[in-house]
């Protein structure tokens, strides 16, 4: 038996022991052991030799020990634990752990063994065993022996103590091992620990660090220890010179300290209940006097720190009088503390536990120190909290406790100094001052309650600080206030308003924007938190309901607090809903009493105005009606029915309408109409009246918000028109006038509105007013007015005069038709007259001034609209209409041509429009003026996206305002054309406006055409619309509109096209109405067109050949023969068109008119094929060019011998037209049948390639294709490129696709031919012609589901690329297989030729194609299988590698396409396969792997008479193929060992051979391979029952399947099980199986075997290990342990660990 030498650790002076040879070992302390023969005595041991850290150096005393499997194991991992690899690390820890759990002592005793042994290891290497040690001893305490244990504490006690320099992490492991033992044995730890601790000699580091620690993981075993400690300690500390020695001292003391007191605290728990804090107190204080007096003042940071927790944990156990001698000293000292350090946290812990312990005592001098105390808290309270550095938010709150212990004591002196601070303008100041403030508030209640009025007092300055961050802390301490009771008290309204002031703040940043510091408070985080602060104010205390409402109402109406309306309705709908329904008195507002609230007609205004914009100010929309309807009986008592009425639908509008989808105007109109009906209501002129007085007064609060101040003048308006008090009227008229923004539009806009409103009950009065206000004071510079609009330039006054030219307007309109015509040219005209036109001199001046002119229009338009309301029912001829059209025509001459940033445009032409229908009709050269002048302006603008660049004093329009201002100007120019033709609806007056517009229709720009097109489409429907045909008349001019708009179908701009189908769509029914059709009736044909315009959205060049061509066909039907020509030459001159989508339209429109029209135009055939034949090689457009090519077929279509051989002998590639000429051969079946006889004979019968020699330096030959074959290849497949080859392709389909396919085989890997003429000749890929060729020929043949295939499968580029062919040849047959079955048979007798070519590739191609027909049933179906069997038979005997390898798959192949034909050929397959898997001439083992991959389907189909005798001739010839570093043929074998399972099954030497691939089988389960995975679980699964076990059966059938996942270990581990169970007889040879698997190449397979035998270690009994060689095991274990795999390594740990 082998012996290992090992050193070992000693135990104690009387310990000896003997072992199971009989020798015995005596141990000396702190020495070696020594081996002695029985009876023999201990040697002496030497004195000799240094010390280290106060041990003697181990001298080499030996002893011999059991060289084990567990120990070699042990030391493996032992000296991998310091792997590069950090999870072999963590492994190696947990095996370690394992053994150590499982055999303690053992374990234990090695790793102290091979910490003795190697004295020099790294340390990193020492700490991980220590570790472990740590951890053994730490789950597993109970059942280490004593001997161990206590010489588990002399090792870590040496460890520890070696070094007299501090090691910190291999110190601290041995540290932590003593620990760990002293949780149990604190006795024996004590005595080592002390023996180390002796007084007068200062300790290692880590022995005091060691003490402390154990304080805190065994507080009842230590602390009846710490007072004979503190004893010898205390000398000690006059001895410490260095820093880490007096850190160390402190934090130990402060451990002690805090044991101590938690032992006193529960003392009910504790060993010893008679310990007192006095036991400890003088030892304390000492221990302080040092600390304090010596140490506090180091200048090392971090023993500072120290020192203060300490002195702050010792404070509570120092007797009473010595703290209060020492408290002068010892706060100034904390608090000085604060200036040395960075870190607070641990200085104001220190400072409250002194504090407490002062308190506690009630300390008489604490006072004294009162104001340095105050001011050194208040300085920490207002240092900024990081929250993403716990220690400044642990601070802040020790620092609060401080700011507490001291109120509860000294209440008075604390609030004013708290108060006094607030004074203090600085942010930090403040900021801590409120902090202790609010903490006091909610901490202290009962000793604040007599000074809550001097807080509301002083709270009032930091509310006019300007800073958020303090505004946000008053928020919170108002917050406070609110819950105890302060907001009652007189000056609590202050703090509600500073709360409802800060809800309204504005946004600080604009949206999407983030502020730069995070720190900083936006004005949105303090509004969202006011708004909640207010809405908890109002809802969770309760008695606050009363100081709210209705104070808040104050709030609604001051425009400062416009922003805050939400949150406040809200508060105040919660409040009024609460009162109300509870039926409280005060729910009921007496205005009278309240007079600082604003009047119920003020609010009422301000609450709808506020509706009016319901997406505003935060949404205050729904919030201001909800309030309202609560407000209703405190508004009005008249008001509660009706708006309980009204109310909830307009709610219910805004609910579902966002601020983009709400209709602005429609809404603002429901709301004047609330008014109106809330006023009638109401019936109270008086109220009315005050009504009216209070809202003209209101108005100037929305000088800021124009939109809002717009809708409150249309507000008064409605007042005034149910106001009876004629007095009142003239008087808030006159204010409005006044008062009003004159230089504002949109306010303009509104005094008109307003004016307007009023004039439906009071056009005299207002039509006075406003003559009256004309003639004022307000247009003139004069002094007299000064204090009232100030001195006016003249700007200002022709502003006050646009305003009224305006109102004038609203007037119009508003007022009763009855009495406006009357007053119109006396009253209004003349008054606007007056003030457009400037006298200077005697002579009037037009003025330049945009406003008037805006004004002017505006206000011309809305006298049309009233004068066209009232003609109805009374006649009237408008005398000034010229007069007034002049004046607006200049105005739009003068406009910018290049621009559109006024509405000037649209309201002039909309006026126009208005104008047209009223009498006197204009002249014809006025109407054209007029025309062309509109119709240029509009046209002429850029388009709408284009931005326009700013001039001086103008801005620039937003996007949607300047696509709002487009938008009306086109509708009023449509309007204004409509007007036109409604004068004179023919078609003359149609070509009066049509020529205005027709050169805009060939435009470059697509805007300008679509608004061109746009303008007539709508112009054509608006003419049918009203046509009324009396007399037959001819639409003259139908051809040219045709011609001219036709070609627009197919624009490129989609709007275009749309807008050209229904002009023509509208030219063609004018025509049906002209020649005689009824109104109603419905032409098929032209309705058709309508269905068109959905297919021109379609930008597909066919979809819009179609398209064209049916629009063609509808039009050639209704044209009449004499406007043919017209429309013919319209078209020649459209295949120019500046658009090239026009001229394909053009090309298209033509052929088809052509082919049905054509008979009548054959004098211009000549010309017009002459010009077609030149374009043919220029136009670029190829739908164009196809075009011409179809009408050059009709020409050539009588010569197609010369046109073939013309076509032929073109130099290759062919270019576009010669590729064009061919494809249209195509159209015709007759022609394209002909061809292809030709083609195919000559492919037959000609060479496909000839082999040149390449240089003389090279050598070797390439195959170059001959010329006229793949001429005739490029023009076959040009030709199948037409559809209407289809008839010709199918009938001859077979011998195409058989001609094409061998073409295929032939063209691969073939070069072009050179042609020294045509450099571009080499760049055909000869292949791949032939592939496209039969790719169109499948299309052709609608073999559909071949070719989504084939696509998806990417068998196109395969089958042309000689490396992937056979790939792409395999796919084509399972394509036809499955997708075209019935055309097999003809393909097949057209292939078997080619099979006995000379030509190699030829044999190939059609090799691969007859071997994947094989795979499919359908070739039994067509009887097919006996031809194609007996051709594979023929080539398994080919020359060619590659033709034998895919005969040998082809065989193989029956047993999936005809199974039921397997036993038929059964001697023949098997015969094949055998030798397939014996051929020599195979140099990547193809045919071998196609013969395992063969025999594995056959072998499911074969009897087993057929088979019974060759299984283990097979099985044998399986089995080297098992380990192949080839995946395919590993995959190969292991199925076909599986699929020869059925033929076994009973058979004892079957079920061996199983066994003996078994373990392989078993690691291939994690090879590499995913597919290599997948057969070992299917072999696996169907071998199960050979096995001879039926719960290994039954796993195997359960947890073996391919498609689900498999947890490796648990199987091998639950696996093992059964094989100890069932086979205890095999294990022997399982293990050594696996650990052949240890050398394996694959590092999966290394680690499953090193799991393998693992798990076998793991579970097999101690009876069953006589069956393993265990010396093997260990040191394949071993190495792998050395494995460069890291995965590897990892389970070569883990499999360590079952060594137990």
């Amino acid at each position: 038996m082998t012996r290992r030498v090992y050193t070992s650790p000693a135990l104690t002076d009387r310990h000896t022991a003997t072992t199971l040879t009989g020798k015995t070992y005596c141990f000396k302390p702190r020495e070696e052991a020594v081996v002695r023969a029985p009876g023999s005595l201990c040697p002496s041991v030497s004195q000799e030799g240094s010390y280290i850290l106060g041990y003697r150096k181990p001298s080499l005393w030996l002893y011999i020990m059991e060289d084990t499997d567990v120990e070699q194991v042990t030391l493996a991992l032992l000296d991998a634990a310091t792997d590069k690899d950090s999870e072999v690390q963590e492994q190696v820890r947990k095996s370690m752990l394992t053994l150590g759990k499982q055999q303690p002592d053992r374990v234990l005793a090695m790793c102290q063994d091979y910490l003795l042994k190697h004295p020099k290891l790294l340390v990193s290497h020492r700490v991980v065993i220590l570790q472990t040690i740590e951890l053994i001893v730490g789950c597993r305490i109970e059942e280490i022996s004593n001997p161990r244990i206590k010489s588990i504490i002399s090792l870590a006690s040496d460890e520890m103590t070696r070094s007299k320099e501090v090691i910190p992490d291999w110190q601290q492991a041995a540290s932590n091992i003593l620990v760990a033992v002293g949780n149990k044995h604190i006795n024996d730890i004590m005595e080592e620990i002390l023996s180390k601790f002796q007084p007068g000699l200062l300790p290692h580091f880590f022995v005091v660090k060691t003490l402390a620690n154990l304080s805190d993981s065994n507080v009842y075993g230590m602390v009846p220890f710490l007072n004979a400690i503190l004893g010898t300690m205390l000398p000690m500390l006059s001895m410490a010179k260095q820093d880490n020695m007096k850190w160390v001292f402190s934090s130990a003391l402060c451990h002690f300290s805090d044991s101590i007191l938690e032992y006193l605290a529960n003392l009910d728990k504790a060993p010893d209940p008679t310990v007192r804090k006095d036991t400890f107190s003088s030892e304390i204080y000492a221990a302080f006097d040092i600390l304090f007096n010596n140490w506090l003042q180091s200048r090392e940071s971090k023993l500072r720190w120290t020192v203060a927790e300490a002195v702050g944990s010792m404070s509570h156990l120092m007797a009473s009088d010595k703290l209060e001698e020492q408290i002068p000293k010892l706060i100034p000292a904390i608090l000085s503390l604060y200036k040395k350090n960075n870190e607070h946290y641990i200085i104001s812990k220190s400072l409250c536990q002194v504090l407490d312990a002062s308190v506690s005592m009630s300390s008489r001098v604490l006072e004294t120190q009162l104001d340095s105390l105050l001011f050194a808290l208040h300085q920490q309270v207002s240092a900024p909290i990081d929250y993403s550095n716990p220690p400044t938010v642990k601070n802040h709150n020790e620092v609060l406790r401080c700011f507490s212990l001291l109120a509860n004591s000294f209440p008075d002196r604390l609030v004013m100094f708290v108060l006094q601070k607030l004074e203090n303008s600085n942010e930090r100041s403040r900021l801590g001052s409120l902090a202790v403030l609010r903490h006091f508030i909610n901490s202290t209640t009962s000793t604040m309650e007599n000074k809550k009025l001097l807080i509301l007092v002083s709270i009032r300055q930091p509310m006019a600080d300007h800073s958020n961050k303090v505004k946000k802390r008053v928020v919170q301490v108002i917050s406070a206030m609110a819950h105890h009771g302060y907001l009652e008290l007189e000056g609590g309204e202050l703090l509600v308003r500073f709360i409802v002031q800060h809800c309204a703040l504005p946004d600080t940043y604009q949206r999407g924007q983030k502020p730069a510091d995070p720190e900083e408070v936006t004005n949105e985080a303090l509004r969202s938190m006011c708004d909640n602060t207010l809405h908890l104010l109002t809802t969770t205390v309760g008695r606050l309901a009363d100081v709210l409402w209705p104070k808040l109402l104050y709030y609604l109406t001051p425009p400062q607090f416009s922003n805050a309306t939400t949150p406040l309705c809200k508060s105040l709908i919660v409040l009024g809903s609460k009162k109300k329904s509870n039926q409280e008195p005060n729910f009921n507002i007496d205005f009278t009493v309240e007079v600082n609230l604003p009047s119920p007609q003020t609010l009422m205004v301000r609450l709808l105005v506020n509706a009016a914009f319901p997406f505003s100010s935060r949404g205050h929309g729904a919030p201001s009606l909800s309030l309202l309807q609560i407000l209703s009986i405190n508004i009005h008592p008249n008001t509660e029915i009706l708006w309980e009425k009204e109310m909830p639908p307009l709610l219910s509008i805004l609910e579902e309408s966002t601020a983009e989808s709400l209709d602005k105007k429609q809404w603002g109109e429901k709301l004047l109409k609330l008014l109106s009906k809330t006023l009638s209501t109401i019936d109270d002129d008086k109220w009315v009246c005050q009504l009216a007085a209070e809202a003209t007064r209101y108005l100037s609060t929305y000088n800021n918000a124009l939109e809002e101040k717009r809708f409150l003048y249309q507000c008064i308006g409605v007042t005034l028109k149910q106001c009876f008090n004629k007095e009142v009227v003239k008087k808030q008229l006159q204010e409005m006038l006044l008062t009003a923004k004159h230089s504002d539009a949109i306010e303009r806009e509104g005094v008109a509105m307003g004016v307007g409103l009023c004039a439906n009950s009071h056009l005299e009065g207002t039509l006075a007013k406003l003559e009256e206000f004309g003639k004022s004071d307000a247009f003139k510079k004069s002094p007299s007015i000064f204090n009232l609009l100030k001195e006016r330039n003249d700007v200002e006054v022709e502003k006050v005069k646009s305003t009224l030219i305006l109102c004038y307007g609203h007037v119009a309109l508003n007022a009763p038709p009855e009495k406006i015509l009357t007053r119109i040219d006396q009253d209004i005209l003349r008054a606007i007259s007056k003030h457009f036109n400037t006298k200077v001199l005697g002579i009037k001046v037009e003025t330049k001034d945009l406003t008037m002119k805006l004004s002017l229009v505006q206000s011309v338009g809305l006298i049309a609209k009233a004068i066209s309301e009232c003609v109805k029912k009374q006649g009237y001829v408008f005398s000034r209409k010229q007069e007034i059209i002049n004046v607006l025509l200049d105005f739009i001459k003068a406009e910018p041509a290049d621009s559109l940033r006024t509405p000037l445009r649209h309201l002039v032409i909309a006026t126009f429009a208005n104008l047209m229908p009223l009498d006197p009709a204009l002249s014809e050269n006025e109407s054209f003026e007029l025309l062309k002048v509109c119709v240029n302006t509009v046209f002429s603008l850029p388009p709408e996206i284009q931005t326009p660049e700013k001039t001086k004093d103008e801005e620039t329009l937003d996007p949607k305002q300047r696509k709002a201002l487009y938008k009306d100007t086109l509708a009023a120019l449509q309007d204004l054309l409509k007007s036109f033709l409604a004068r004179d609806p023919t078609p003359d007056g149609l070509q009066n406006i049509f020529k205005h517009i027709e050169s805009w229709l060939s435009s470059g720009q697509d805007h300008e055409r679509e608004r061109s097109v746009k303008a007539i489409s709508h112009l054509l429907a608006f003419y049918l619309d009203n046509l009324n045909v009396k007399n037959m008349v001819t639409f003259h001019n139908l051809g040219a509109l045709l011609g001219r708009l036709s070609p627009r179908c197919s624009d490129p701009h989609p709007a275009v096209r749309t807008a050209a189908v229904d002009c023509i769509y509208s030219l063609l029914y004018i025509q049906l109405r002209y020649e005689g059709f009824s109104l109603d009736y419905k032409d098929e044909g032209v309705d058709s067109l309508l269905l068109l315009k959905e297919k021109l959205d379609n930008p597909d060049h066919s979809v819009l050949y179609k398209t064209c061509s049916d629009l063609t066909k509808v039009m050639s039907k209704r044209l009449p023969q004499q406007q043919l020509t017209t429309l013919v030459f319209m078209l020649f001159e459209g295949l120019v068109d500046s658009q090239a989508n026009c001229c394909r339209a053009s090309s298209v429109i033509l052929n088809t008119l052509l082919k049905n029209r054509g008979g009548g135009l054959q004098e211009l055939v000549p010309e017009m094929l002459e010009v077609l034949h030149v374009r043919l090689q220029n136009i670029t457009e190829e739908q164009v060019r196809v075009a011409v090519g179809q009408t050059v077929l009709i020409l050539a279509s009588q010569h197609l011998q010369t046109v073939v051989n013309t076509l032929v002998n073109q130099p290759l590639p062919y270019d576009s037209w010669t590729s064009e000429m061919w494809m249209a051969l195509g159209a015709d079946p007759i022609v394209a049948n002909q061809i292809m006889e030709m083609v195919m004979e000559k492919l037959l019968i000609m060479a496909p390639y000839v082999d040149q020699r390449d240089s003389m330096m090279r050598g070797g030959t390439t195959k170059v294709a001959t010329n006229q074959p793949l001429a005739m290849t490029c023009g076959l497949k040009e030709l199948l490129l037409n559809g209407q080859s289809q008839e010709p392709a199918l009938s001859r389909f077979p011998q195409l696709f058989s001609c094409l396919t061998v073409r295929l085989g032939a063209s691969v890997g073939v070069s072009a031919p050179k042609d020294n003429n045509n450099k571009n000749t080499a760049s055909i890929h000869v292949a791949g012609v032939a592939a496209d060729a039969l790719r169109i020929l499948l299309a052709r043949a609608q073999l559909d589901e071949v070719m989504k295939r084939l696509d998806e499968d990417k068998a196109w580029d395969a089958m042309k690329e000689a490396n992937a062919h056979v790939i792409g040849v395999t796919l084509l047959a399972r394509a036809m297989a499955k997708h075209a079955g019935p055309r097999l048979p003809s393909i097949v007798e057209c292939l078997c030729p080619s099979l006995n070519n000379i030509y190699e590739c030829q044999r190939v191609t059609v090799t691969a194609f007859f071997s994947e027909l094989l795979n499919h049933h359908v070739v039994t179906e067509l009887m097919l299988i006996d031809v194609l069997m007996n051709n594979m038979m023929e080539r398994i005997s080919d020359p060619c590698c590659t033709v034998r390898m895919l005969a040998v798959r082809g065989l193989g192949n029956i047993a999936l396409g005809s199974p039921e034909k397997v036993n038929k050929y059964a001697k023949e397959l098997l015969a094949a396969m055998s030798s397939g898997m014996e051929e020599k001439d195979d140099p990547g083992k193809l045919i071998t792997l196609e013969a395992m991959s063969g025999l594995s389907k056959v072998l499911l189909y074969l009897d087993k008479k057929n088979v019974h005798l060759l299984v283990v001739y097979i099985f044998m010839k399986i089995k080297p193929f098992l380990e192949s570093e080839n995946d395919e043929i590993r995959c190969a074998s292991i199925h076909l060992m599986g699929n020869l399972s059925k033929f076994g099954s009973g058979e004892p030497v079957f079920k061996d051979q199983i066994h003996n691939v078994l373990v392989s089988l078993l690691l291939h389960l994690v090879d590499p391979n995913p597919e290599v995975v997948k057969a070992c679980k299917f072999s696996m699964r169907v071998c199960a029952p050979v096995v001879g076990s039926e719960q290994i059966t039954t796993m195997f059938q359960n947890h073996l399947h391919e498609d689900k996942s498999l947890h490796y270990g648990e199987f091998i581990n639950d696996l093992t099980k059964y094989l100890i169970q069932d086979f205890p007889g095999m294990l022997n040879f399982y293990h050594i199986s696996v650990i052949q698997f240890f050398k394996s190449s694959w590092a999966e397979v290394r680690a499953g075997a090193a799991m393998f035998i693992g798990f076998l270690l793991g579970n097999l009994q101690e009876e069953h290990f006589s069956h393993l060689n265990m010396g093997t095991i260990t040191k394949g274990l071993v190495m792998l342990l050395k494995d460069p795999d890291p995965v590897v390594r990892v389970k070569a740990a883990e499999a360590m660990g079952h060594f137990h």
